[in-house]
């Protein structure tokens, strides 16, 4: 909020794009074009960059619900009409290295000076398709493309690609079904 009134720019929102009141952007780069929100859409959530890396592309018209976190340490492209529930995470890296030490180390920087600005946290882009649909509390992970028009049920945890047009959930998530083409 302080860097919202002082001018300070955390993302760029294209044309009738909205936060919402509690929506929180944190841009721990520091750089506008690392996190853009498209036209008309709408976000509740939390949009974050770690320090050494990340961006979040937005595409038109999407919507990002109440306690969803998108965290990035690499790249996040979501595409056009893309609707992400409540409380669902998307992540592109583990946020914290393997080893008790290094974690231990990172989390020491983070209190005392800030994100550190040189770290590998096992980054892997995740690409989410035009028209997919992330339901509420479910979890993508890092490496993850969610195909155009894929769904993603409730609570599903997503390891691996989502075809198009398909339907996952479960914890690891699976193929339910494919979404024929008259339901498109």
């Amino acid at each position: 909020m302080i860097k919202r009134l002082i001018g300070h720019a955390t993302c760029r929102l294209e044309h009738d794009a909205v936060l919402g009141s509690r929506a929180r952007i944190k841009n721990a780069r520091g750089a506008t074009d690392k996190i853009v929100v498209g036209r008309h859409s709408r976000i509740l959530g939390e949009l974050f960059t770690f320090a050494h890396g990340g961006e979040i592309k937005i595409g038109e018209w999407c919507y990002v619900g109440e306690g969803t976190r998108i965290w990035s340490a690499a790249s996040i492209v979501i595409g056009n009409r893309v609707l992400i529930s409540h409380n669902a995470n998307i992540l592109d890296s583990l946020t914290h290295p393997l080893g008790a030490a290094a974690r231990h180390q990172q989390i020491r920087e983070i209190f005392t000076r800030g994100h550190p600005r040189e770290i590998s946290l096992d980054e892997s882009p995740v690409t989410i398709g035009d028209d997919a649909w992330i339901g509420a509390g479910a979890m993508v992970l890092r490496g993850v493309t969610v195909g155009e028009g894929g769904v993603v049920a409730a609570g599903a945890v997503v390891t691996k690609d989502v075809p198009a047009f398909s339907i996952v959930g479960g914890n690891p998530a699976v193929l339910i079904r494919e979404i024929p083409p008259d339901e498109r």
